[in-house]
Parts: C-alpha cells; sequence; structure tokens
C-alpha cells in the first residue's frame, strides 16, 4: 500500500512514522517550498502526547529540546492568587507534559521521520485530487501529480482536502484572540521552573514560565477584531498589560514582537473521510492552544489511524473505525479549550465574576480524576 500525505507539519511526519510502524509506506508533500524551521513560537505537548509519540519510539528527540511545565498557577490581574491546576497527569515513568518551541518539535518530528526513510517533497500545494476507486490521484499547483492507495489530509485548520472533500465542510472559527509569545533571555523575573504563570488580566490574557537556565517564556492572546491589526503590536500589548500587577509589560518592551496570529478553531466538521480520502489533526478538529492539546490530539491520530489501518482490510472500515474512536474525544477537547479561551476574552462585567468564580472551579478541577478524561487516554499500535 502506498499512502500520500499532505502537509509537513506536526501530524504529517507523526503520521508517516506511525503508518511505516505498520507496514505502510507513504510519502509527504508539502505546499512551502522548504522546512518549518522557524516558524511559529512554542506550544505545550501534554503527557497524553508525550505517551503517544513514546508508542512510536519518537518522544526522545522531543524532551531533549523541550523544558518540563507539568503545573500552572493561575492569577487575576491585580496579582490575585486564584489556584491552581496540574498541565497534564504525570505518566508512569515519571514523564510530565513539556513546553518547545514549534520549530523544535518540528524538527525533531520531522528529522526522525526522514531518518526512517519517510520521503518529503516540498514545493507541492494540492490543488485538487481524483479519487478514482481503485486509487488516489493529487494534483499539485505545479502541474504535478501523485498516484497512491490512500490519501491522508495532515493540512491543517485551512486544509484545502476538508474543503474538496466536503464543499459544505465548516470554515475555521475565529476564537476572538491574536496570539503572540517570545522569550527573554536571563530575565530576571522571579518564579519556580515548570510552573506556568497564567494571568487572567483586565485587557488580556498572559502566560510565562520560567526555565531552568533563567530564561522567560511568555505568551499572550490579546481580544481584537478579526483583521484589525496596527502597524505596531509591541506598543498595543504594552498598553493591554500595563495596568496589571505582573511582569507582563516589562516582557513584552524587553521582547522583540512579531506580528499576531489569529487563533480558530473548527466546529464540528461533519465529514472526516470519503472514499480513499481521509483528514486527520487540525484538518478535522482544530482545537485553540488554550487546551495544550493541538499537538497531542494529531500524535495521538497517527497513532490510531495506523492501527485501523493495519487491523481492518478495507480502508473505509478502518476510515469509519478511526472516526469512531477519535470523533467522541476530540469534540470534547474542542469545546473544553473554546470555553477556556471564551474566557480570555471576557468583557468588565464578566471579568468580575469570572475571577470570583475562578477559585471555586479551580478546586473542583485540580483534581487528577477530574483531568484524566484528557490525560489519561492511552494509545497503542
Amino acid at each position: 500500500m502506498k499512502v500520500l500525505i499532505t502537509g509537513c507539519g506536526i501530524a504529517g511526519p507523526v503520521t508517516a512514522m506511525a503508518l511505516r510502524q505498520v507496514g505502510i509506506d507513504s510519502e509527504i508533500f508539502e505546499a512551502y517550498p522548504q522546512g518549518a524551521e522557524n516558524v511559529g513560537s512554542f506550544l505545550n505537548v501534554a503527557s497524553n502526547g508525550l505517551a503517544a509519540l513514546s508508542v512510536l519510539d519518537a518522544h526522545r528527540p522531543v524532551l531533549a529540546s523541550a523544558i518540563p511545565t507539568p503545573r500552572m498557577v493561575m492569577w487575576s490581574g491585580t496579582g490575585k492568587r486564584l489556584g491552581e491546576v496540574a498541565n497534564g497527569l504525570r505518566l508512569d515513568d515519571g514523564t510530565v507534559s513539556h513546553t518547545i518551541l514549534r520549530s523544535d518539535l518540528y524538527r525533531a518530528v520531522r528529522d526522525e521521520a526522514v531518518n526512517r526513510g519517510v520521503r518529503i517533497t516540498y514545493g507541492k500545494r494540492l490543488t485538487s485530487f481524483e479519487d478514482t476507486g481503485s486509487e488516489v490521484i493529487a494534483m499539485f499547483e505545479d502541474g504535478t501529480s501523485a498516484r497512491g492507495d490512500l490519501l491522508i489530509a495532515a493540512d491543517g485548520v485551512h486544509s484545502r482536502v476538508r474543503r474538496l472533500l466536503d464543499p459544505q465542510a465548516p470554515a475555521p472559527r475565529y476564537s476572538g484572540l491574536y496570539s503572540f509569545g517570545g522569550i527573554v533571555k536571563n530575565a530576571g523575573v522571579p518564579g519556580e521552573p515548570g510552573v506556568y504563570n497564567m494571568i487572567f488580566g483586565k485587557r488580556a490574557f498572559f502566560g510565562y514560565t520560567v526555565a531552568e537556565s533563567g530564561d522567560t517564556w511568555w505568551f499572550a492572546n490579546l481580544p481584537r477584531e478579526l483583521g484589525d491589526e496596527p502597524a505596531n503590536w509591541k506598543r498595543v500589548l504594552v498598553k493591554a498589560f500595563e495596568r496589571d500587577a505582573n511582569p507582563s509589560a516589562d516582557l513584552i518592551r524587553r521582547s522583540p514582537v512579531d506580528d499576531g496570529v489569529p487563533i480558530y478553531d473548527l466546529p464540528p466538521v461533519p465529514v472526516w473521510h470519503r472514499g480513499r480520502v481521509v483528514l486527520t489533526g487540525d484538518a478535522a478538529h482544530a482545537t485553540t492552544p488554550s487546551s495544550g492539546q493541538g499537538a497531542s490530539l494529531a500524535i495521538e491520530d497517527a497513532v490510531v489511524l495506523a492501527r485501523c489501518l493495519r487491523e481492518e482490510r478495507d480502508h473505509r472500515e478502518a476510515f469509519k473505525r478511526f472516526e469512531a474512536e477519535r470523533r467522541p474525544r476530540v469534540e470534547r477537547v474542542v469545546a473544553y479549550s473554546k470555553t477556556i479561551s471564551n474566557s480570555k476574552a471576557a468583557g468588565p462585567v464578566a471579568r468580575v465574576f469570572r475571577d470570583l468564580l475562578m477559585p471555586f472551579f479551580l478546586k473542583r478541577s485540580a483534581s487528577q480524576e477530574s483531568l484524566a478524561w484528557m490525560y489519561r487516554y492511552q494509545v497503542a499500535l
């Protein structure tokens, strides 16, 4: 069997590795002319995602480039401590959730896939595909094409394949937030390494963690109308946080600030597969970063899809089984993450109620039992 994979972000290489482990050959076709070594800020790989990577024996390069971040402490913009919650649950071997530069995560899984014999071709932007019944043909913008037995779409939240598969598929849903991030070397900010300080500010949301090195990793979520993009984002961010009782404004002043990135997720996507084509990762169920689960869900998808293809003789049955196994979980995570994102964009009145109720909510949700549905999920080949 030969599988075509569109998209060489995180989901594409991990899917290719999972397929290779069950004896299925694949090739990745990436739209951009080069890799994503310098794309994006940083992200969370939750303990469940690391557990899924370990099934493929691909977790060590990721851990080597990441910093452990097992806990989160919540604060109000006035400096009031609202509570604490785990960022994932510790695995049996002691592994906890980690934070990693997106470029480092990409490089780790891409290089590992290449080392295992996966072929990646760049500059192949898919424009259409044809499912003949006996094979699928992918057509690219440069006039070339590729033939395979199956097409797996790992082409992200703005997936071209999703729109081709179902022209009525829902469009990505803007969360109301723009995202920013940076790292300040030797920032001198007090804080316990491994703890994320999450601040529900008066105008925006801010998070930071201090690494063992003394560097401070920070991110910000700014409520803003989509398309309202100023010439100077740093000035806007500093103004959003300058009245908060925390180091957010100072960290932003000391950082280069790139253009804000609008945050999207996906409402439930009715069609995940048709014929010889299937969606995976963000192409099927993009979530906002608020759950810290985007990369982990894509990694889980890879393992589950490979297992279904190995165990089912008919690809249609494999795709049905994959969807049945994954849809309830991923849609629950997307909804959970959307709720958190909405709290970051609260108005003046809602902020008051949020800060009053947050301590009670955190006490209820801080137990391992309440988090187990998300973090204790285990996949296997």
